[in-house]
């Protein structure tokens, strides 16, 4: 069963499905085609959709007066293990208690931003052992209700006798919990023999391939679409920002090669992360035009590979439009519709029957939303998870007269604050 076909597999913990029976009703909110239409949601599904004001609430109600309704973001490239580390003195601490610590963080950071789902890849092996991986699924426990985590175990080593423990580790990670298996090949002293083992191990517990590889080397890109090429429940590589330095001509063959295996990419945008030391971006429109799936992640964030990185995926579907030159609709579907196929998520649409996992922002346009996403209200099975609102106020000015305005409560200005002015919602 390839990526975009596999349908969503139980928590890997066990945990109950069950989503909030209670009905919700979106009102008033704005689609991308032009529209305002009511949304109910009900069993974390969209129960129904019509026209602004058609539609009574059962239960709760949310005004979208002002936003526009997106299906959510989902995040396929996670650091969990690393994340919020680059402010720690000296090396990143792997004590389970401050991965686990970290990795809730990072989620309910992402969370705000509108992922409701990530993928994370997590270093076993070594002296860590399967410790990190351990915080990682408890860290997924506690984000039960909130956000769907799924888990990447990457070894270090799987070749020679150095590999020996690295490949009976993998392994035992996919009977813990890790849903996908990955690494990267370009570290270890046989690339290709990495490869093949992460591809028989995959091949044996029936899960995903997500490797990290700059991607910088056709010879070796093309023994990995060879060997990929057919694997279900499929194949995941990235950031792959070295295709953008070879050749022209070199470059298209791996794209093309890559697209008969049906090997998907998934590009950082906002940055590196810990298993490439390069930096750069994939040549998005390249792989595209060869038919090449291609999502966004976000890849470091705030660890030393990126010190600065926010987990924001509408940041990266920012920089896709105004760096990597797509449509606002392809950049943001790379963040949401591609990077749930590419996690074996189920589509979203504005459609009654399809999962309740969505995201409004304000604003009118994508295009408008993707240049100023401030305000968001995040929708997760059914209910409102996160909430973030920005405000900006402006002195009185002649400037000023024309901007739109909201009300605000009325209070005694404060000694040596500027006169009140305009208040524009974000």
């Amino acid at each position: 069963m390839s990526a975009d076909s596999k349908q969503p597999q139980p928590p890997e913990d066990g945990a109950a499905t069950t989503a909030d029976s209670t009905s919700l009703l979106l009102s008033h909110a704005r689609l991308t085609d032009g529209r305002t239409v009511d949304v109910r949601l009900a069993g974390g599904r969209i129960e129904a959709v019509g026209t602004a004001g058609s539609l009574t609430a059962v239960g709760a109600r949310v005004d979208l007066t002002g936003y526009l309704l997106l299906p959510a973001a989902a995040e396929p490239h996670a650091h969990a293990d690393t994340a919020l580390s680059a402010d720690t003195p000296g090396p990143a601490s792997y004590a389970p208690e401050e991965v686990q610590r970290r990795a809730t963080e990072a989620a309910l950071l992402q969370l705000g931003h509108g992922t409701t789902a990530l993928r994370a890849h997590v270093r076993i092996g070594d002296v860590q052992g399967l410790g990190p991986l351990e915080a990682v699924l408890q860290a997924r426990r506690s984000l039960r209700g909130l956000a769907d985590l799924t888990a990447v175990a990457v070894p270090r080593l799987l070749t020679g006798v150095a590999g020996a423990d690295g490949l009976a580790m993998l392994r035992d990670a996919v009977k813990m919990g890790a849903g996908v298996v990955g690494g990267c090949p370009d570290l270890d002293p046989d690339p290709a023999g990495y490869v093949e083992a992460v591809l028989d191990v995959a091949a044996e517990q029936g899960v995903p391939v997500d490797l990290h590889t700059d991607g910088d080397d056709p010879a070796r890109l093309a023994r990995l679409a060879a060997m990929a090429g057919g694997l279900r429940p499929g194949v995941t590589i990235g950031p792959c920002a070295g295709l953008a330095r070879l050749p022209p001509d070199a470059a298209r063959r791996a794209a093309d090669r890559l697209a008969a295996a049906g090997v998907t990419v998934v590009c950082l945008p906002q940055g590196g992360c810990g298993g490439t030391e390069l930096r750069g971006a994939a040549p998005v429109r390249l792989l595209r035009s060869a038919g090449v799936r291609v999502a966004a992640g976000s890849g470091a964030l705030r660890d030393v590979a990126n010190p600065v990185g926010r987990g924001d995926p509408l940041e990266a579907a920012y920089l896709l439009a105004s760096l990597g030159g797509l449509p606002p609709g392809e950049a943001y579907g790379a963040v949401s519709a591609e990077a749930r196929a590419v996690m074996g998520l189920p589509e979203v649409r504005m459609e009654a029957g399809f999962p309740a996992e969505l995201l409004a922002v304000r604003g009118e346009r994508l295009a408008g939303v993707l240049s100023l996403a401030y305000s968001r209200i995040v929708v997760h099975r059914g209910r409102v998870v996160a909430r973030t609102s920005a405000v900006r106020e402006y002195c009185d000015s002649a400037a000023a007269l024309d901007l739109p305005r909201q009300a605000r409560p009325e209070r005694p200005p404060e000694p040596g604050s500027p006169p009140a002015g305009p208040v524009v919602r974000s």
